[in-house]
């Protein structure tokens, strides 16, 4: 049972991942046991402090992730990269649905050399079980400095929910129909 573990707030890990959006990488993630916070921002980019305008505009180099603080001992780095894969498009190298461009490109940070073992495990899997016919684009890449993102952006489908459910629409399609079926 999940309540039976103890852990120690030492015992955190970080996990960074750019799936497009950074509202609609939140939700999946929050809430969930052993996960202790889920906050947007930017990351992989050259400009200290980016902010939201910079990056939509490019230039900055960063991405829109999420950065989740988490407890490995009730929720493994692997569930996290499940979870993380089924909810993005691995195989557009454009952006994810109808975000487009260089800040919306999906991309797993890696803050250890396990997390690296993992994430490169995990692609690998995903590509060899035929889920997509087209290769999986998504990058692999050490952690940069992580920028949270202004606080309007934080939370966002709490704070939006009518526009929230409207905007990931095709998101939500592409899940059904990747994920929804067995291979």
């Amino acid at each position: 049972m999940l309540g039976e573990f103890k852990v120690s707030k030492d015992n955190l890990e970080l996990a960074t991942f750019a799936g497009g959006c950074f509202w609609f990488m939140v939700r999946p993630f929050d809430e969930l046991p052993g996960i202790e916070s889920v906050i947007s921002g930017y990351t992989a980019g050259h400009k200290e402090n980016p902010t939201y305008e910079e990056v939509c505009a490019g230039g900055t180099g960063h991405v829109e992730v999420v950065q989740i603080t988490f407890q490995p001992d009730i929720f493994p780095y692997e569930k996290l990269l499940e979870l993380f894969w089924q909810q993005i498009d691995p195989t557009d190298s454009g952006g994810q649905f109808h975000d487009r461009g260089e800040s919306y490109k999906t991309a797993i940070f890696y803050h250890s050399e396990n997390q690296k073992t993992l994430a490169e495990k995990s692609k690998h899997e995903l590509e060899a079980s035929g889920r997509f016919s087209k290769p999986i684009v998504t990058s692999i890449l050490e952690a940069k400095p992580f920028y949270p993102a202004e606080d309007y952006h934080q939370d966002y489908y709490k704070k939006d929910p009518e526009y929230y459910k409207q905007d990931r629409a095709g998101r939500d399609n592409f899940i059904k129909q990747h994920w929804d079926e067995k291979i």
